[in-house]
């Protein structure tokens, strides 16, 4: 694995080395509109920007990243599933740091990991990923991430993603400037028609290769990382099934402009802008039919079982994982598969669980009306009821009865035995689970002691 490991490096390195050549080059070109001595300070422009970038990637380009996608961080109470997956993943693959983790919430299953270096590292997923996978298919997709940490994928794409935003940012000023007011063709005679020329097809032509070369980053690593999730799941089966429903359902909520943008995009387990087949060319991952092949030909879970199955299912001649660490790898048996005895309401209260942790971690209160319809309304919402949308009925809100004493705690009486939201005094939402049993609960906003009071019988 190492020498596999030390092989991505290299490539990324020269990878990244060419989009600083061409970032270079599209400087140059994009300087030439004012003229012959304009290129030089084109250069010293571009590589200002890339600077400026580049420091702010190295410095927290993984809390952009999270940020850019809507991510919010879990803690061990919010999701202790998730975080006990996590956590045997770093354990399994000798991860010497429990790694972040966040939430996105959107409907479309998926996930991606950011971090720099062997010291920092987030996993994120979304909720449809939660809602969608059972623990074994869960616990392949948190290890295929988890192996992208530890062979250091993250932190050069962060630095790809970083160069290619300098060079689509100078495309978009330059063409912007173009459509409106800036230098024109008819300012442009003589000798500097040439110029022009070449920096009109510089502007159009640079993120197009730039955008190659990032994919090409991202392509090379997901097999390794596919091996390296069955290694630390010993159970390559989980991966592959995640990985169809992820393809199943691409396109079912995130759109290719909102959530899934071009830099985070090859971050993503599953392209959320590919289907189950990808083309060679223009793909960021390698076809999901496969990696899916490659996995369910595995005769056991190490790296050895990975390889074979990987040069009979493409009929390459070169290696996947590497030959010294093939020739010291230990066959690794595949687990038994984890009893599933969900049942449909099992897996309809997992759903729901997901939405109320949502809901919580963005401060809303989740009603249903009597028709059916289910409402989410932010805590801030200053009227005491809102109108459901399909049938025009009121909705009350539920909110806890102010105390009649300044140190007494605040009263919330359940309607019933499901999931229930309602609003402290100070505003913030609360959400009660059908297994919450506790007399009181502490308002996170406001430290204020609520009294559960049950149902009237």
């Amino acid at each position: 694995m190492w020498e596999a490991i030390q092989g991505n490096i290299r490539r990324s390195w020269l990878l990244i080395s060419l989009m600083g050549v061409l970032l270079v080059a599209f400087g140059f070109c994009v300087g030439l509109l004012g003229g012959p001595e304009g290129g030089t300070w084109g250069v010293f422009a571009a590589l200002a920007l890339w600077l400026i970038l580049w420091g702010v990637a190295v410095a927290g380009g993984d809390s952009l990243l999270l940020l850019s996608a809507g991510g919010r961080k879990l803690e061990h109470g919010d999701a202790p599933q998730v975080w006990n997956v996590v956590d045997e993943m770093r354990i399994a693959s000798g991860l010497p740091f429990m790694p972040d983790i966040y939430l996105v919430d959107d409907p479309t299953p998926n996930a991606f990991a950011v971090g720099r270096g062997q010291k920092r590292g987030a996993v994120a997923v979304t909720s449809g990923l939660l809602k969608r996978l059972n623990r074994d298919e869960l616990q392949g997709v948190v290890g295929h991430e988890i192996g992208h940490i530890h062979n250091r994928d993250t932190f050069f794409m962060t630095l790809a993603g970083v160069m290619l935003g300098a060079i689509v940012m100078i495309s978009e000023v330059v063409l912007r400037t173009m459509g409106w007011g800036g230098r024109s063709r008819k300012s442009v005679g003589g000798g500097n028609a040439l110029f022009f020329l070449i920096s009109l097809l510089a502007v159009i032509l640079a993120p197009l290769f730039a955008q190659l070369l990032y994919f090409a980053c991202s392509r090379r690593r997901e097999y390794l990382a596919d091996a390296c999730g069955a290694r630390f799941t010993r159970y390559p089966e989980g991966l592959a099934s995640a990985l169809e429903k992820i393809s199943g359902n691409l396109g079912s909520g995130m759109a290719a402009d909102e959530a899934a943008n071009k830099v985070l995009a090859p971050m993503y387990i599953v392209n959320p802008m590919q289907g189950l087949v990808a083309g060679a060319l223009f793909s960021t991952h390698p076809p999901t039919e496969s990696r899916v092949k490659i996995l369910r030909g595995m005769a056991g879970a190490g790296y050895s079982a990975y390889e074979e199955a990987y040069r009979r299912t493409r009929g390459e001649s070169d290696w996947c994982i590497g030959a010294r660490t093939l020739q010291v790898d230990a066959a690794v048996g595949i687990r038994p598969a984890t009893p599933d005895d969900e049942s449909d309401e099992d897996r309809a209260g997992r759903r729901q669980d997901v939405q109320v942790l949502v809901s919580r971690l963005n401060d809303l209160l989740l009603l249903t009306c009597p028709c059916g319809v289910g409402i989410r309304v932010p805590a801030d919402f200053k009227r005491p009821a809102i109108t459901c949308p399909r049938c025009g009925r009121t909705n009350d809100l539920p909110a806890a009865q102010a105390a009649a004493q300044p140190d007494e705690p605040m009263v919330y009486k359940r309607r019933g035995e499901g999931w229930e939201s309602f609003k402290c005094e100070c505003g913030a939402a609360q959400n009660l689970s059908p297994k919450f049993m506790a007399p009181s609960l502490t308002c996170a906003k406001c430290g204020k002691k609520i009294w559960i009071e049950p149902p009237t019988a």
